[in-house]
């Protein structure tokens, strides 16, 4: 049946005359109350959007965002064309809101190793939608307006304004860095909590206390000794410890991850490791009854296939647990080699990086460049926003300031810094346009030509250079470890 074309309901609307007077103009009239929730005031900026953007504009290499560039291992891919094609049709329905029974179980097996403890998968273990979304169920589930969560600075960005977003009040306390001796290389160590002044933000008011171990942007893995004072102060206050420990699998130079893991206050997140594909809390019932309640409001239910891959995988991994063959052991040792590369290169160039413990990332202070940056006219804008700014869009190379990664009290104080991730498989850097002048010498271009050639597997090219103009052609780094071992389980690195 045709019905014959005529004016939309809209255009009546707008267009006649109510007893009240209400006409046309009314299209120009808006509401005279804020259209968004108060808990969305003032965390409306998010430094990813901005760098993403620039990023995909400019940058040849991208070294700013915390993403692998390398394929999940073969084991994982597998089991995902499994679950996705071997016929069980069931796998692409729900299934159950809380964990995919498969995974939970698998989860529970593994962590009752680490922790020393009996897990029950159904009721001590929740997975969600990356470690992401088990922050903010956290969040929800526990902080109420007026309560304070504490904060140890350098942080992951999204704590801040999850904090915010359920009502709670940001409490920030630094790790302060310690100048190394002996003129070497700082490390994520030397990064330390000031204790009185840990110990002086606990309150009345405090709910929480995030831990982020290995600590997202420095690298820093915390010590026992430093785990110790923040769960006597927990206990103490009566106060729960959020510990993110998503980078737990990726620590080096022999060094081994500590978890808090004081029950009564403790709460721990995770992700798979290398391949955000899914995430999990594991703690007792009786605080993860009230994420699950959040999680049933809110995402409901994870990818059922992608759940199933990842089952497999753990349960791959439980049968060569503290094998070499377990991707948990090849990770880190690959990933290493990616670390000492990226850090022989900075060198070279005039940065100093501080010596990540732990994660795929690595910071690097930039002190040395503030002539070569040129200010912005009428801004106040960071000198680590300006750096990597200039960098992105003169050098090709991205990178993120460290300063993003605290409060607006103290960001000031750490703008010095920039933030790098060695978590890929090839990344070319232009170490001599970013590079001083006065440190273009054949002494550091013999240094940076040996490197790059050693990482390719081919003889140093000294001589690549006019030796006429003494003019030197950009140089590249092909940051590519060593071949893993025949016996590697995952996938390209």
């Amino acid at each position: 049946m045709l019905r014959r074309a005529g004016p939309s309901l809209r255009h009546f609307l707008l267009e006649r005359k109510s007893s009240a007077g209400y006409s046309s103009c009314s299209r120009e009239a808006k509401m005279s109350r804020p259209v968004q929730a108060r808990r969305l005031e003032g965390i409306d900026k998010n430094i990813w959007v901005e760098f993403v953007k620039l990023a995909a504009t400019y940058s040849k290499v991208n070294l700013g965002q915390g993403f692998p560039d390398f394929p999940a291992p073969e084991f994982l891919q597998e089991a995902l064309k499994r679950a996705l094609g071997g016929g069980n049709h069931m796998l692409h329905q729900y299934t159950r809101a809380f964990g995919h029974p498969p995974l939970v179980t698998a989860l529970a097996q593994l962590f009752e190793k680490l922790l020393g403890r009996e897990l029950d998968p159904m009721t001590n273990v929740m997975v969600t939608v990356g470690a992401y979304q088990a922050l903010f169920c956290c969040f929800q589930a526990f902080v109420d307006e007026g309560d304070e969560v504490i904060i140890i600075e350098p942080f992951f960005d999204c704590y801040e304004p999850m904090v915010k977003m359920a009502g709670g009040t940001p409490v920030f306390v630094p790790l302060r860095p310690k100048a190394p001796k002996d003129g070497k290389l700082m490390s994520s160590a030397d990064w330390q909590l000031d204790p009185a002044e840990l110990a002086s933000k606990f309150s009345e008011r405090t709910k929480a206390i995030v831990l982020n171990s290995p600590n997202n942007p420095l690298g820093k893995v915390f010590s026992r000794g430093e785990l110790e004072l923040i769960a006597e102060l927990c206990v103490e206050h009566d106060v729960l410890c959020v510990s993110d420990e998503v980078y737990e699998w990726l620590v080096y130079d022999g060094r081994e991850h500590t978890r808090i893991g004081a029950e009564r206050a403790w709460l721990g997140l995770g992700a798979s490791p290398g391949e955000a594909v899914v995430g999990w809390t594991v703690g007792p019932d009786r605080l993860l009854r009230h994420l699950r309640t959040v999680h049933q409001n809110s995402v409901y239910h994870c990818a059922t296939v992608a759940q199933e891959a990842v089952a497999q995988g753990f349960q791959r991994e439980l049968t060569l647990f503290g094998k070499p063959e377990s991707y948990f052991v090849q990770l880190p040792r690959v990933l290493q080699q990616k670390r000492d590369l990226l850090i022989q290169s900075l060198v070279a160039v005039g940065m100093k990086p501080i010596v990540p413990e732990g994660t795929y990332f690595l910071v690097a202070d930039i002190s040395e460049f503030k002539s070569d940056v040129p200010e912005v006219p009428n801004s106040d804008e960071p000198y680590d926003y300006r750096f990597t700014k200039w960098m992105m869009k003169n050098k090709g190379l991205a990178a993120i300031p460290l300063s993003a990664f605290y409060s607006e009290a103290h960001k000031n104080n750490y703008t010095n810094f920039i933030r790098f991730c060695f978590a890929k498989e090839t990344a070319f850097i232009n170490v001599m346009a970013i590079a001083k002048p006065s440190l273009c010498t054949p002494r550091l271009l013999w240094a940076l030509s040996g490197l790059g050639s050693i990482v390719q597997g081919a003889e140093p090219n000294f001589w690549a250079f006019d030796q006429s103009t003494r003019m030197w052609p950009q140089l590249l780094l092909l940051l590519v470890p060593p071949q893993p071992p025949t016996h590697w389980a995952g996938g390209a690195t």
